[in-house]
């Protein structure tokens, strides 16, 4: 009993060391929406559509994230400063220029992987990416 008490402790303790990592590096797949209201968003600034920015229901204000629409391969990087989106099965709503950038106002939604930047090399991507889609487009 002792050895299997041993056994469990010793894995809940590998687990817990190993959380933080796997959680830095989580992605998340979903429907992306987008919005151009002229609001006050969550955080406090008003709602600029022209802005790359973007809607989570539970990361921090601030945060960066690179969003893949995974019909076309086109991302974008964008900081959270609203709340939302709060229609079922969607996980984050961007505004009209990182809709935009990624290929999607016409369909108004797309299936997305969002990916924590950090301010990395993936945020760097992200904008190269979308600069140079957005500027082909124009």
């Amino acid at each position: 009993m002792v050895k299997v008490r041993g056994m469990i402790l010793l894995g809940l303790m590998a687990a817990a060391v190993m959380m933080p990592f796997s959680v830095a590096k989580a992605d998340q797949v979903g429907h992306a929406s987008w919005y151009a209201l002229t609001s006050q968003t969550a955080s406090g600034e008003a709602m600029n559509p022209t802005e790359l920015t973007a809607a989570h229901r539970s990361l921090p204000f601030g945060t960066r994230v690179l969003v893949e629409n995974l019909s076309n391969g086109r991302s974008v990087v964008v900081r959270i400063n609203d709340r939302g989106p709060f229609i079922g099965g969607r996980v984050i709503d961007l505004s009209e220029a990182a809709a935009a950038h990624i290929g999607m106002i016409g369909s108004g939604t797309a299936k997305v992987r969002i990916t924590k930047t950090n301010g990395g090399s993936l945020e760097a991507l992200g904008k190269s990416r979308a600069r140079n889609k957005w500027d082909a487009g124009r």
